[in-house]
C-alpha cells in the first residue's frame, strides 16, 4: 500500500518537471499517465490517498522555492521553512485526492476530468493559488497559443486528456496525432502577421537590490541614487517604469522626492512602485509621476499574498506577539486596494497595472475594462534564484497570450522582459545584475476569447465530456 503512495509521490515530482525552469513536458505527459493509473486502479478510498501523495510529490518539488522567503532572515525564520514546504505541498494536494474520489464507470478519465475541475478550484478557493497548474508545462511551446482560447484550465484539460490517452496503449498514437494538431495550430497563430509596435519607448530600470539589504537604511540612498541614475540617462525615453517598491522612503514623509524623480526622467513620465501610508496603514502600491512631479495616478495592490503580505487577524497577532508579514516593512501587513484598474495614460495608451502576485491570477484581468497592455512590476528576490522567478515570469507570459494583450514586466530582481500580445519575447535584462533596457511597446491583438468569456467555454468543454461520461455509464446499464 505504501509503496504505491510512494510510487505515486515520485511520479507526481516527475510530472512537477514540466514546469519552468525545465519545461520537461515529455516527462509530464507520461508521468501524469502513471498517475492516472495508479489513483484509477484500486478502490475510491486509496486512489484518494495515492492522488494525495501524487500532489504533494508534484508541488513539493515545483513549489520548491517556498523556502527562500524564509532564508532571507534566516537566523530567525529558516526553521519553519521546511515545515512550511510540506504543509504546503500536502494542503495543495488536498484538491488532488478529492478529484480522486469522484464516482465514474471510467475511473481513469474521471480522474482525468475531475483533476481539471480541481486545478480550476485551486485558482479561487480561499483567495486562490494558482500557481503551478498542470497546463502550464506548455508556456513555453506552440501549444500555448490554445490558452487565448481557453485559458490556463483548458491547457490543463488537453494535458491530462493526453495523459489518458497514453494509458490507453495501442491508441497512444492518437495522443501523438492530438499533439501535432495543436502544436501546428499553434505554430500557425505564431507565423501570422504582428501589429507593428507602437512609437513608444519604455525604460525598465532593474536596480538588482538584494532582499537582506532592500530596507537597509545604510544603502537606501544608494539604491535611490542607482535608480535616478538610469533614469536620468539620454536621450529620455516616453515612459521610466521602476519595479516594486522600488522606492527605499516613504513618500509622504519625503514630497520633495517625486520632484527629484521627475527631474532626472527629464519630461519622461515615470511609474514606480513604492510603499504609501497613511497614518497607520499601508499599501503596496504604484504611482505615475509626471513630468512636473505631479501625482497622475495612484494603484493599489489588492490581491495580497497571505503570510507575505497579510496574516489573518493580523493586528491581533502582531499586537500579541509582534507577528508580521514578511513582505511589509513596518506594521503587521498591507492593506488591500479596491480591485482591478486600468489607467489611462494618454498618449502612451491604456496600461492595466499588476504587482507582483497579482499576475498568476488570470480572472484579475477581467472587469477592469479592456488596457492597451499590461505593466507587472515585481520584487522576484523572494523567490532566490533557481525555479521561483521563472515560473513567475512564465505565468506573465501566460497573461499576454490568454489577452492578446502586450506585457511588460519589471523586476527589481528576477525576469525583467517584454512579452508580445502572442506571448513571445521581444525584449529582456540579463537575470541578476543592476542595468536598464529601452524597448518599443508592442500593439496589443484584438480581444480573445478567453478575455470576453473567462472560464466558459472550458466549463463548456468539461461539461459535455461528464455528459457523455455519464451517458456511457447509464447506456452500459441498460
Amino acid at each position: 500500500m505504501w509503496r504505491w503512495r510512494a510510487a505515486a509521490a515520485a511520479l507526481g515530482a516527475l510530472a512537477a518537471l514540466g514546469q519552468a525552469p525545465w519545461g520537461l513536458w515529455a516527462v509530464s505527459l507520461p508521468a501524469l499517465a502513471g498517475l492516472i493509473v495508479l489513483v484509477s486502479g484500486p478502490g475510491r478510498r486509496e486512489g484518494a490517498w495515492r492522488a494525495w501523495f501524487g500532489g504533494a510529490g508534484y508541488f513539493g518539488l515545483a513549489l520548491n522555492w517556498l523556502v527562500q522567503p524564509f532564508m532571507v532572515d534566516a537566523a530567525r525564520d529558516g526553521w519553519m521553512a521546511p515545515f512550511a514546504l510540506l504543509f504546503m505541498a500536502f494542503g495543495l494536494a488536498l484538491f488532488w485526492a478529492l478529484a480522486a474520489l469522484v464516482p465514474a464507470r471510467n475511473r481513469a478519465l474521471g480522474f482525468a476530468l475531475t483533476l481539471t475541475l480541481a486545478e480550476l478550484a485551486r485558482g479561487y478557493v480561499l483567495t486562490g493559488f494558482p500557481w503551478a497548474q498542470i497546463g502550464h508545462i506548455w508556456i513555453d511551446t506552440p501549444v500555448a497559443q490554445v490558452a487565448a482560447w481557453v485559458g490556463p484550465s483548458g491547457l490543463t484539460l488537453l494535458t491530462l486528456l493526453l495523459a489518458y490517452g497514453l494509458t490507453r496503449g495501442r491508441a497512444a498514437w492518437r495522443v501523438a496525432l492530438g499533439l501535432a494538431t495543436v502544436w501546428g495550430f499553434g505554430l500557425w497563430l505564431l507565423a501570422a502577421p504582428m501589429p507593428e509596435p507602437r512609437a513608444i519607448t519604455l525604460r525598465l530600470v532593474q536596480p538588482d537590490a538584494a532582499q537582506q539589504t532592500k530596507w537597509d537604511p545604510d544603502l537606501a540612498q544608494q539604491f535611490f541614487d542607482r535608480l535616478l541614475a538610469y533614469t536620468a540617462v539620454k536621450p529620455a525615453p516616453d515612459l521610466v517604469i521602476w519595479p516594486e517598491t522600488a522606492l527605499p522612503y516613504l513618500i509622504e514623509r519625503h514630497p520633495e522626492i517625486a520632484q527629484i524623480i521627475a527631474e532626472a526622467a527629464d519630461g519622461a513620465t515615470v511609474a514606480l512602485g513604492l510603499q504609501r501610508s497613511e497614518g497607520a496603514q499601508g499599501w503596496n502600491s504604484l504611482r505615475v509621476i509626471g513630468a512636473d512631479g505631479s501625482t497622475l495616478a495612484n494603484y493599489d495592490k489588492f490581491h495580497l499574498v497571505p503570510f507575505g503580505e497579510y496574516i489573518p487577524f493580523g493586528d491581533a497577532l502582531f499586537a500579541w506577539a509582534n507577528i508580521s508579514a514578511f513582505a511589509s516593512a513596518s506594521g503587521n501587513g498591507y492593506m488591500a486596494g479596491p480591485g482591478p484598474q486600468v489607467i489611462d495614460l494618454g498618449a502612451l495608451g491604456k496600461m492595466q497595472p499588476l504587482i507582483c502576485y497579482e499576475a498568476v491570477f488570470p480572472q484579475d484581468l477581467r472587469g477592469a475594462g479592456r488596457a492597451d497592455w499590461l505593466l507587472q512590476i515585481t520584487n522576484d528576490a523572494w523567490f532566490g534564484v533557481w525555479s521561483g522567478p521563472f515560473q513567475h515570469a512564465a505565468q506573465a507570459r501566460l497573461r499576454a497570450i490568454e489577452q492578446g494583450l502586450p506585457m511588460v514586466r519589471v523586476a527589481n530582481t528576477g525576469v525583467t522582459a517584454v512579452y508580445d500580445a502572442r506571448g513571445r519575447v521581444t525584449a529582456s535584462l540579463t537575470f541578476g545584475i543592476a542595468s536598464y533596457l529601452d524597448v518599443a511597446l508592442p500593439s496589443p491583438l484584438p480581444a480573445t476569447i478567453y478575455a470576453q468569456f473567462g472560464e466558459i467555454p472550458v466549463l463548456l468543454l468539461l461539461g459535455g465530456l461528464f455528459g457523455l461520461l455519464y451517458l456511457r455509464r447509464t447506456l452500459a446499464r441498460a
